[in-house]
């Protein structure tokens, strides 16, 4: 088993350092808000029901003062935190680092959870730039081993039994550690196949649970205080952050994917993930074969042997994108081994992308258009994804997408950066208003650690020549006569069915005309606002009613003398009186604060 460690990446300039606002400004914002930027000082404002008040208060300070120690007091400040407090707790960064890599070390501070949602935001090309993407990919995922015991009491609860029932010479310290799970090398009992154990650290759902509904507070506070971020819909983007961080919690997904992909795998001689135990492997516990092999940056391959896995790396993932449509989403060098025979070793399964037929075509037509550096065609296809209402600026695109092909398609040494092109791509696409799906997402992040392996092991790898025959090839199939008379024969199939369908719901939309029982649903935007001023108004009204009625009636009982007295006067008069001065001066005191004396 291969201990990750994820490549850096040679650090590039950092647009929000420049001084001034920035485009990628308002991005940037919008992760470190996400990830939990609640002020201290403000935090007595906040109810955190149905969640244990002093625990999570606890949590969210802590939040606040790791954001603030890395230097993000500013954005603290959006939330009308008390300045006095933010001060004490937001002392300025010693280090002299970007922005970008105080998000990350501020991340890395955080815990667990943090790690992890920061290097799933890493996948999200179309919602943040690329020099943040590649300043999350550096997230590091090892952390301090739980006791052999605490991992003995998880495997004890999937297994039924004790570890040593099922398993020889199992290790005493975890060959690796990441924020999820730990690592161990044993044996089977019964069989002696030398074998790896990833198990889950203990109560690790329950911190990640307690996390983020800290965070899911914390956003929807956002999303309605600070109006540059709505738009972003960060509740929403919470949800599907969430979906992938559980699904990465459930080993057994892992192992389906492992076993999917060795089953679909066209290359099962250059490449292929260990062999998963099925009986032995549940959500919290993943038994698979123990693989032996070094890193690819620690191999001391050969140039030629180089070339050969550099290629094989990425005309198996090129293969599991375009033609399976299922692929390893993180495909970097810590999870990649060579083994003794040179054959290249998948690790990690956790997160997997899948692209429908559909979904492939379109990329294909992309990749060729990027290839061929026709930006107009892009911007088409790229037009075609969205299923937004918005309007979309083709001619700002186009120029955005014509810069990039330049920036990233070297013309005259005919280099190419199509991982960081595609990365860029999908931004671009993002900040002009159309969608790019998650798994699109993860295409783009898995293309640029294949090529960045490529490029270590081949200086003059190019990952356009092995791209570019399995497109030509995946598009003489597509448009193959007997691929076409397959679609033809199902769309006219479906046509027929709705022309067989159509009688019967006109009939049915007749019949409840016939019946009065056809109603029309309108949904007003806007009148929010309106309504709201509406009730304001007439609450206004009910009360100077009610003013009005306690002077007359206050008055009536001043002229009849009953008693007991007060300053000469009947005393229930005056209280009537004082009432009505009182609420008098709170209806002023209202109009006054909320702006209706203007």
């Amino acid at each position: 088993m291969v201990k990750p460690k994820i490549p850096r990446p040679p650090r590039r300039a950092d647009p929000s350092d420049r001084g001034g606002p920035s485009p990628d400004r308002t991005f940037l914002l919008s992760i470190f808000l996400c990830l939990g930027a609640c002020p201290a000082g403000s935090l007595s404002l906040f109810v955190l029901n149905p969640l244990d008040l002093y625990h999570n208060a606890v949590r969210a300070k802590e939040i606040a003062t790791v954001l603030a120690k890395f230097g993000f007091s500013d954005l603290l400040q959006h939330l009308d935190s008390q300045p006095g407090l933010l001060q004490k707790i937001a002392p300025k960064p010693k280090e002299n680092r970007t922005t970008y890599e105080r998000l990350r070390l501020a991340c890395e501070d955080l815990g667990p959870t943090f790690v992890k949602f920061g290097q799933i935001m890493s996948t999200r090309p179309d919602l943040i730039p690329q020099p943040l993407i590649l300043e999350l990919r550096k997230l590091q995922d090892e952390v301090r081993p739980h006791p052999l015991e605490e991992i003995r009491e998880v495997a004890r609860d999937e297994m039924g039994g004790e570890l040593e029932d099922v398993f020889d010479d199992f290790g005493l310290e975890p060959v690796a550690a990441a924020s999820l799970a730990q690592v161990y090398f044993a044996k089977l009992r019964e069989t002696g196949e030398e074998v790896a154990v990833k198990i889950q650290r203990p109560n690790i759902r329950k911190v990640i649970e307690s996390d983020l509904d800290i965070l899911g507070w914390f956003v929807r506070q956002l999303h309605q205080r600070v109006e540059a971020l709505q738009p972003f819909d960060l509740p929403a983007l919470l949800r599907e952050l969430k979906t992938a961080i559980f699904k990465e919690l459930d080993f057994s997904n892992e192992g389906r994917n492992m076993r999917f992909f060795n089953i679909e795998n066209a290359y099962p001689d250059q490449v292929f993930a260990p062999k998963v135990y099925v009986a032995l492997t549940n959500e919290r516990m993943l038994v698979m074969e123990r693989v032996i092999g070094s890193r690819i940056d620690e191999a001391g391959l050969t140039a030629e042997e180089g070339r050969r896995v550099a290629r094989n790396g990425a005309a198996s993932l090129l293969h599991q994108i375009l033609i399976s449509g299922f692929f390893h989403a993180d495909p970097h060098a810590g999870n990649l081994a060579i083994t003794p025979d040179g054959r290249l070793c998948f690790f990690d399964w956790g997160m997997a992308g899948q692209l429908t037929r559909r979904m492939r075509y379109h990329l294909a037509d992309l990749f060729m258009a990027a290839i061929n550096h026709d930006a107009e065609r892009i911007v088409r296809l790229a037009a075609s994804f969205s299923s937004s209402s918005r309007k979309i600026d083709l001619k700002k695109m186009e120029k955005e997408v014509t810069f990039t092909l330049r920036e990233h398609l070297d013309f005259e040494s005919g280099h190419a950066e199509v991982g960081h092109l595609v990365l860029r791509l999908f931004y671009i696409f993002g900040s002009n208003g159309i969608d790019v799906t998650q798994d699109y997402s993860l295409m783009a992040k898995a293309i640029l650690s294949i090529e960045e392996m490529g490029e270590e092991l081949d200086p003059d790898f190019d990952i356009r020549a092995i791209a570019k025959p399995m497109i030509k090839t995946m598009q003489r199939e597509r448009y193959s006569l007997p691929v076409i008379w397959k679609d033809a024969s199902m769309a006219l199939a479906t046509a027929m069915q709705l022309v067989r369908e159509l009688p019967t719901e006109v009939e049915r939309i007749l019949r409840r005309v016939e019946n009065d029982d056809l109603t029309l649903n309108f949904h007003h935007k806007g009148l929010e606002g309106l309504s709201d001023a509406l009730n304001s108004a007439s609450n206004r009204v009910t009360l100077g009613v009610i003013i009005g009625s306690l002077l007359i009636g206050s008055s009536l009982i001043i002229t009849t003398g009953i008693r007991p007295f007060f300053l000469g006067f009947p005393a229930i008069g005056m209280i009537g009186y004082l009432l009505s001065a009182v609420l008098s001066v709170w209806i002023v005191v209202d109009i006054i604060r909320h702006g209706g004396h203007r």
